[in-house]
């Protein structure tokens, strides 16, 4: 039977109070809405709209609340977890408490996925954008040799690779200054994708949504999946459980919150865009909230305000992303699952300095050479995969933990996680049967990681003084 760790053995291990490996509490509400609006709004809105357009035509707005339904089921069980176990860890942590060590690894690994690919493939998107500002400033862009990797017709994307760079100088500075950066650059984001929406439906027209869905309930799945990238991040919220001045109330809050600012504010955008020029000019197209600005307006001085608003937006997610990656992986460290280097945190900025360079270096690389591309629906249907086992964590926990102090309660349990689960296969579904010969193959390497490492060297097992196998065979208590 699996590993155990209880919500009370994750909250006293949390790091706050053990000198050398304390975050420092700086986060309040407001903080940390900004830093949920800045891991969630980017490349996903910025970039992929046009794909999810490209699938779905108009119905896109369909599509985007269809995403945010799946996202509303699971942010209600980030909710209610990170209220009772705020801890850096986020899914991490809370499959470690309800469903085991193993799961737990898993769910890490597909962190790594998640959240690293999330950073690559925003620096490139980032990298887009950067062109466009140049293009509308100065007439003059970057060379294709220099802004796109070999697979996309360049030799590096140097751009993506100072994105990244940035961030990093960002994070190792200290939490404080992060936060500060993150919400300025959420306002910023925000009055651009307002001033877009309201120049979008100054030029709304009714026939431009005709048909409104062209490929049909199909369609209209594929764009959800395609649209579901858009919205993650928003667990990230998560990972600030240990650096958030009042944790147990403040996370589910913040959760709610953003969900609900990100999804009006999405429906919005993709209402305006296609109203004002139709489905088929936004689908495919690169840069297309420039594009349409620039129709709109006839100048290309709108589509410059979008492209500098998508150079912020894009950098903040970035930012946020990285802080997600190297917490969770300071979780994991603590727990002997991944090298102790990712734990240790500088006494000077109480930030994990170590494990901070590291995610740069080994994810700005992808971002320099690859063409992600063929990798996005992998990162889709691992993310997916890890929210239904945040949703099984809540009915694991309710039933093993029932005393567990809970800030925030799933309303309508067991109905809404087990619908939360539902949505969640149905999109890894729509991913397709590549995705999921991806998937599996990678899991099967996080399987042999852990066998090779993280079992090897669990200080739960250590800690109980028993063996490996021995520590299988605790009951699971449920």
């Amino acid at each position: 039977m699996p590993r155990i760790k209880s919500p009370a053995l994750l909250v006293a291990e949390s790091g706050a109070d053990r000198e050398g490996h304390g975050l420092a509490r700086t986060m309040g509400l407001f903080q940390l809405i900004c830093f949920g609006v800045g891991a969630i709004v980017g490349t996903g809105i910025f970039v992929g709209l046009s794909d999810s357009v490209a699938q779905a035509g108009p119905a896109v707005v369909v599509s985007f609340v269809l995403a945010a339904i799946t996202c509303v089921f699971t942010a209600f069980s980030f909710a209610e977890l990170g209220g009772a176990i705020p801890v850096s860890g986020s899914s991490y942590s809370f499959a470690y408490a309800g469903l085991g060590e193993t799961t737990a690894f898993l769910v890490g690994w597909c962190l790594l996925l998640e959240y690293g690919i999330s950073i690559s493939a925003v620096a490139v998107g980032w990298s887009q954008y950067v062109n466009e500002l140049l293009h509308s400033l100065v007439g003059w862009q970057l060379p294709a040799a220099l802004s796109a990797g070999p697979g996309d017709g360049g030799v590096v994307n140097l751009p993506a690779v100072i994105v990244i760079a940035m961030g990093c100088v960002l994070l190792v500075r200290g939490v404080r200054e992060s936060a500060r950066a993150t919400a300025a650059m959420a306002a910023v984001k925000l009055a651009i994708l307002l001033a877009f929406c309201a120049i979008g439906f100054s030029a709304f027209k009714d026939g431009n949504l005709t048909p409104f869905a062209p490929a049909g309930l199909g369609g209209i799945g594929a764009g959800t999946t395609a649209a579901f990238f858009s919205y993650i991040g928003f667990d990230a919220i998560t990972t600030a459980g240990e650096e958030a001045k009042n944790p147990r109330r403040d996370i589910p809050v913040a959760i709610l919150v953003c969900m609900g600012i990100v999804t009006l504010l999405y429906c919005a955008v993709a209402l305006a865009a296609t109203g004002a020029i139709g489905g088929d000019a936004v689908g495919g197209r690169p840069a297309a909230l420039s594009y349409v600005v620039n129709q709109v307006t006839g100048s290309s001085v709108g589509g410059g305000v979008i492209a500098f608003g998508a150079v912020v937006a894009i950098a903040s997610v970035v930012l946020a992303v990285m802080y997600g990656q190297t917490r969770i992986l300071m979780s994991m460290s603590r727990d002997g699952l991944v090298p102790r280097v990712f734990e240790k945190v500088s006494p000077r900025t109480a930030t994990p300095v170590a494990g901070t360079l590291i995610v740069a270096v080994v994810f700005a690389v992808p971002a320099a050479f690859a063409s992600l591309d063929a990798v996005v629906d992998l990162c889709t249907i691992g993310t997916l995969a890890i929210m239904a086992v945040v949703n099984i964590a809540v009915i694991a926990l309710r039933r093993r933990e029932p005393g567990l102090p809970r800030t925030f309660r799933v309303p309508l349990y067991p109905v809404l996680p087990l619908l939360g689960v539902g949505f969640c296969l149905y999109l890894m579904y729509e991913t397709g049967w590549t995705a999921w010969l991806q998937f599996a193959a990678f899991l099967v390497v996080g399987l042999a990681v852990y066998a090779a490492y993280g079992r090897r060297h669990s200080r739960l097992a250590a800690a109980a003084d028993v063996t490996p196998d021995a520590a299988e065979r605790e009951p699971l208590g449920v």
